[in-house]
């Protein structure tokens, strides 16, 4: 990956909308799903998330330029199948280190071929025990052939996120 990134701009106007309101005129995805209990698999799984494991299990990581995410940390994933694979840059927005909450959320670069910001995280929920694993963003798309893709890429996007949240349970 190129360092030219670290002073491209993002690729869309709402930066860090993931940790509120998702912002109209694009396509929201949400998915929450429990990966077991315990204030341990919390701790394990937040420090996966912010080690991009996540990313390196299902085997779309390539680059960060930090170990772990931090706001600014310059990174590609490669979507795709076998040879055909698409080199994505992002650059974390912000990270959530909270009690019960922990993750990052990215934002795309250009050259990405989405346009939006996905969040990763981690839930606690200490009136039962319970651990979730959470992938949350809002798209559209940046190239052509998203574009043409449409349902096909909103499918690939959801059994992706389901990876992301079984590698936490597999770990």
């Amino acid at each position: 990956m190129s360092h030219e990134t670290a002073s491209a701009p993002f690729t869309y106007s709402e930066v860090g909308a993931t940790a509120g309101d998702f912002p109209p005129g694009y396509h929201h995805f949400r998915l929450r799903l429990r990966i077991g209990s315990g204030r341990a698999l919390f701790d394990r799984a937040g420090a996966q998330i912010l080690g991009y494991e996540m990313q390196r299990g299902t085997g779309i990581f390539a680059w960060a330029s930090t170990a772990t995410a931090e706001p600014g940390t310059e990174l590609t994933v490669r979507l795709g199948v076998g040879p055909i694979r698409i080199t994505a840059p992002c650059r974390v927005v912000y990270v959530v280190e909270e009690s019960d909450r922990r993750g990052f959320a990215y934002g795309t670069l250009p050259g990405h071929p989405e346009i939006g910001e996905e969040l990763f995280a981690v839930e606690y929920d200490a009136g039962d025990d319970s651990v979730y694993g959470v992938v949350a963003a809002f798209s559209r798309a940046g190239a052509w052939y998203t574009r043409i893709g449409g349902p096909v890429v909103r499918m690939v996007q959801r059994w992706v996120a389901r990876r992301y949240i079984g590698v936490l349970r597999a770990r």
